[in-house]
C-alpha cells in the first residue's frame, strides 16, 4: 500500500484482484470509483473486475425476504403433485421462450445444497439448455466427496447445450469426478445398444446410474423447438412431430410421456442409451423446467410420480395449476411449431 492508501496490485494475480474489487464493493459497499483509486487502476477495469467476479461465481447473492406469490404457488404444487420439494423462481423479466436465468439461478441453488449437504455420494444429472444454465451459475465449491454421472448418452451430431459443457463444467466448479456416458442417445438398433454398453467406459458408466441417489434432469416438451429437437437425434421417419401426433406430450432422458405420464411405446424402445426413467422412482429425483411450451410436458412428468422436486418459473407454475384443477386445457401451451 502506497503512503496515500492506494494498493498496488501488479503482484497479485487477476483471480485474486477480482475477488478483492468484488468484496469491497458488494460487502464493504464502495463504489468502483472508490475501488479504482484504492487500486490505482482504471474505473473501467474496477469494473470489469467486479464483472468478472460475478461471471465466476466468486458472488452470491442473498435475499432476505419471502416472494409471497412464489411461496404460495411452490405450495399448491407440492399439494396437487405430492411433491417433497419445490421451488418457483421468480419472474426476473427474460425475454426469450426460457427463463433461463431465473431457473438456473434455481437449479444451482439446489446442486450446492445438494453439494454442502454431504448425502449424496453419487449425483444424476441431465442435459439441454437449462441444466446448462444451472451449472453455468454454480459457484466454485470442492465436492470431491461426491460424484456426478450423466444419466444418458451425449454424442449427437447437434445440440443446443453441450452435453459436455454440463458433466465437464460440474468437474471443474466442484473437483469433483464427473462422468459423461461417450455413446449418443439413441443407437441405430436394440443389438447396437447392447454392444455399446458391453464396451469399457461405457458400461461402467451405465452401472453407475444404479448408485445416483439423487438426480436432476430437464423435461423436454414433444415439439420442434426444443433442445432435443435442434440434437438432430432422432430417424428421419420417426420425428417428434410423429411423436406428438401418437399421443407424446414429455420427452425426458429420451423415453416418452403421454398425458397422463404414461410411458409410451416408441420406435426408439430398447435403443435409447439413458437411465430407465422409472428406475428414479423412489429417490430423490428433481426435475427442472420452464417456458412456453413446457407446462403441458411438466403435467404429464409430474404426473407419473417419479419425481420428488420440482423447479420451475412463476408463469409456468400457473399453468400447471390451472391445468391440474382443469381450468386451462392441456394442449394448447404445446402446439407444434413449424
Amino acid at each position: 500500500m502506497t503512503a496515500d492508501g492506494v494498493t498496488r496490485l501488479e503482484a497479485i494475480d487477476e483471480d485474486e484482484m477480482s475477488a478483492r474489487a468484488a468484496w469491497l464493493h458488494h460487502v464493504g459497499g464502495m463504489t468502483q470509483s472508490a475501488i479504482a483509486k484504492r487500486f490505482g487502476i482504471p474505473v473501467t477495469r474496477a469494473h470489469r473486475m467486479i464483472a468478472r467476479a460475478a461471471r465466476d461465481g466468486l458472488v452470491r447473492v442473498f435475499v432476505d425476504a419471502e416472494v409471497a406469490g412464489c411461496i404460495a404457488l411452490e405450495h399448491r404444487l407440492t399439494e396437487l403433485f405430492a411433491l417433497r420439494s419445490c421451488v418457483v423462481a421468480p419472474e426476473l423479466g427474460e425475454g426469450g421462450a426460457i427463463p433461463l436465468k431465473a431457473l438456473g439461478v434455481a437449479g444451482a441453488n439446489l446442486l450446492m445444497g445438494l453439494i454442502e449437504g454431504g448425502e449424496h455420494r453419487v449425483i444424476g444429472v441431465g442435459h439441454g439448455s437449462t441444466m446448462a444454465a444451472a451449472v453455468a451459475m454454480m459457484p466454485r465449491r470442492e465436492a470431491r466427496d461426491a460424484r456426478f454421472v450423466s444419466l444418458l448418452g451425449g454424442l449427437t451430431r447437434r445440440f443446443a447445450a453441450n452435453p459436455y459443457d454440463v458433466i465437464f463444467r460440474l468437474a471443474e466448479r466442484t473437483g469433483a469426478e464427473a462422468f459423461l456416458m461417450p455413446a449418443p442417445l439413441f443407437a441405430n438398433s436394440a443389438a447396437d445398444r447392447d454392444i455399446l454398453l458391453a464396451q469399457p467406459g461405457v458400461g461402467e458408466v451405465s452401472r453407475m446410474w444404479a448408485e445416483a441417489s439423487v438426480c436432476l434432469v430437464g423435461v423436454g416438451a414433444v415439439d420442434m423447438a426444443g433442445s432435443i429437437a435442434r440434437a438432430d437425434v432422432f430417424d428421419p421417419e420417426n420425428s417428434l412431430r410423429d411423436l406428438r401426433a401418437q399421443g407424446a406430450r414429455a420427452e425426458i432422458l429420451g423415453q416418452f410421456l403421454d398425458a397422463e405420464g404414461r410411458l409410451m411405446s416408441t420406435p426408439y424402445d430398447g435403443r435409447v442409451i439413458a437411465a430407465d426413467l422409472f428406475s428414479l422412482k423412489g429417490r430423490e429425483a428433481h426435475a427442472i423446467a420452464g417456458g412456453e411450451t413446457k407446462a403441458p410436458a411438466l403435467s404429464a412428468a409430474l404426473k407419473s410420480g417419479v419425481f420428488t422436486g420440482l423447479i420451475t418459473d412463476e408463469a409456468t407454475a400457473r399453468r400447471l395449476i390451472a391445468i391440474a384443477e382443469g381450468a386451462a386445457p392441456a394442449e394448447e401451451d404445446c402446439d407444434q411449431k413449424p
